[in-house]
């Protein structure tokens, strides 16, 4: 779904660049070509991300208050960064997330993923349903994030629900209550990022060595909590549901036809947890035969692109390994690629390992809902039942453990 305000759906015929008008009247380029969506986003001087964090819904002034009485700033660091400080921070983020520290992290997720596993198959053996976003995929990666960047010691809970509020007050089409809501949670838990970003060790230790702000130190960790591991704990429910539907993916995973690394590709192209990314042009200029004068706001649609038949042999369909399942746009593309790609894809991988067997022989009690927001997906649960008892595949993959 881009943009549920907008009523249109992926799957509708769709123009390579449209002009759309949001729920409050300002208008956008909406670009739905894989080749166009690339073109912005290797573009960092005609298309700049400076709009990364514009509040899809304007603030009002009792909100704006309440964010400046938390003295809430975020400066350019990282998404939002067209500066000369972009690359530099970007390099000490990438060192923290290096992939020979996301390797080493996979020993230790992959015993906690098994023992959650264990446990959420008996449930399901002893008839009770069990909920794979809530008892499974929720935390997870925040909890191997803070291994690695050294994170404040703030309860998960409070974590997960900072980093949600803070999806929805940017990106999500609200009234102004809501709005004056989401802005006192997002300001309180903003102070506590302040205080860590003073004194932490880990990542905020690197970025103050270096000389960065305060500010800078706050907008970096706020990147890493919303963006670090809130979307991937969506992408992982996203998966696991739609596997959930794929009975022949499961059947490959488990004899070994098909590569783990191929499923979870595949999944970020049909299921990524980003549907859009924005961008503003600088200049005037063209795109796929389209003016866009100096200042245009573009929606890049990356779930769209992920689906676009010139690079994808069968776009609506979950083939693991066709050709083109990896050209997907789902961390973006250029100098502000995810720099946490690995260790989503690291997690995808250990999370399907070990809890593809839960799926086999269930039914789905309640798919996952996602509220109406411009760019994130933010499923709230997945739960299933079990209808049937494992079979010899499931059993076959448990044994090959």
């Amino acid at each position: 779904m881009l943009f549920r305000s907008w009523a249109s759906e992926v799957e509708a015929p769709w123009p390579d660049v449209a002009t759309v008008t949001d729920h409050v009247g300002v208008p956008h380029l909406v670009v739905t070509r894989h080749a166009l969506v690339r073109e912005v986003l290797a573009d960092p001087v005609a298309y700049r991300p400076d709009n990364a964090l514009d509040a899809v819904t304007p603030m009002p002034v009792t909100a704006l208050r309440v964010l400046a009485g938390h003295r809430f700033r975020l400066p350019p660091t990282l998404a939002n960064n067209s500066g000369a400080s972009h690359p530099e921070i970007r390099s000490i983020v990438a060192g923290a997330l290096h992939p020979a520290r996301v390797a080493a992290q996979r020993p230790w997720l992959t015993a906690l993923v098994r023992d959650r596993v264990t446990r959420l198959a008996a449930t399901l053996d002893a008839g009770a349903p069990v909920d794979l976003h809530a008892d499974l995929a929720a935390d997870l990666p925040l909890l191997v994030l803070a291994r690695l960047v050294e994170l404040p010691d703030a309860p998960v809970g409070a974590v997960k629900e900072f980093a949600r509020a803070a999806l929805e007050l940017f990106w999500a089409p609200l009234d102004a209550d809501r709005q004056l809501a989401l802005a006192t949670e997002v300001g309180r838990f903003h102070r506590v990022l302040r205080d860590f970003a003073a004194t932490g060790g880990g990542l905020a230790a690197e970025l103050r060595a270096a000389g960065h702000a305060p500010d800078v130190v706050v907008g970096a960790l706020f990147f890493l909590l919303v963006a670090g591991q809130e979307t991937t704990s969506q992408f992982l429910t996203l998966l696991l549901h739609r596997l959930a539907g794929e009975p022949a993916v499961r059947t490959g995973l488990g004899t070994g036809e098909l590569a783990v690394a191929d499923v979870v590709e595949e999944g970020l192209r049909l299921e990524p947890p980003i549907v859009t990314w924005r961008r503003v042009a600088t200049e005037d200029g063209t795109l796929g035969g389209t003016a866009v004068p100096a200042g245009t706001s573009l929606v890049l649609w990356l779930a769209r692109a992920g689906r676009d038949p010139a690079v994808v042999e069968s776009p609506d369909e979950f083939r693991p390994g066709q050709r083109g399942s990896r050209r997907h746009l789902a961390f973006g593309a250029g100098a502000h690629r995810c720099v946490g790609d690995v260790l989503a894809r690291m997690e995808a991988a250990v999370v399907v390992t070990e809890a593809g067997r839960l799926l086999d022989g269930v039914t789905v009690v309640r798919p996952p809902w996602c509220p109406d927001n411009l760019t994130f997906r933010m499923p709230d649960a997945f739960v299933i039942r079990r209808t049937e008892a494992p079979g010899p595949v499931d059993r076959g993959r448990t044994a090959a453990r």
